[in-house]
């Protein structure tokens, strides 16, 4: 699905068998499983779930002609020396048309492989683009520890540091400002947690 096409809830024609988009949907579900490029695309068909339409049903079709031109595409895995935890985090802000929510999108690798990747329309409507992005941030934050957790309770050697690549410089420097600006205090939660985790060197946001 490319991403010019914005699917709303309103536009399209009802479709007859909604029972069997559902089935689609819930097999796409267990694909994304190993398939990172379709993970927005099947977030964002899995939004009208409970009312889908013609448009709807042909944006399924797409993403499963998708697969089939790629079957022998998959995630390649190489070894390497160099023991790196980090995350690279985009947001597309106010893409929704139907309520203006962001997306939020991320991808955790492990020595240079995908291990950990998700995408995911945002709980709240963003003031700005900057605000979007440090709400992924904050996703993307809750999953690093989670995956150092697990890596030190597998007796693997956890790196000393994680890094999160993030694109927006504004978001990189609140980060590390002990200052919290007045404009950011409507995502003060989201802040305080990926600063408190930045203090104790737990990860590192560099501007990409």
């Amino acid at each position: 699905m490319v991403t010019t096409c914005h699917l709303s809830a309103n536009t399209g024609s009802p479709i007859e068998d909604e029972p069997h988009y559902r089935s689609i949907f819930g097999a796409l579900q267990y694909v994304v499983i190993t398939k990172p490029d379709i993970a927005y695309s099947v977030n964002k068909v899995c939004q009208f779930m409970h009312k889908p339409l013609d448009l709807h049903f042909k944006a399924v079709k797409r993403i499963l002609r998708y697969l089939q031109g790629t079957l022998n595409y998959g995630l390649k895995f190489i070894r390497s020396s160099k023991f790196l935890l980090e995350g690279y985090l985009d947001a597309s802000w106010g893409s929704d048309v139907d309520d203006r929510r962001s997306t939020s999108g991320f991808c955790v690798f492990l020595r240079g492989n995908i291990i950990s990747w998700s995408s995911r329309k945002q709980q709240v409507i963003s003031r700005s683009m900057a605000e979007a992005e440090y709400r992924s941030v904050a996703h993307l934050t809750a999953e690093l520890v989670w995956i150092r957790s697990l890596l030190t309770e597998l007796c693997v050697p956890v790196p000393k540091k994680a890094l999160i690549w993030c694109d927006n410089s504004a978001v990189v420097a609140v980060a590390g400002n002990p200052v919290l600006h007045s404009k950011f205090k409507h995502v003060e939660m989201d802040i305080l947690f990926v600063r408190e985790k930045v203090a104790d060197r737990v990860l590192q946001l560099a501007s990409s």
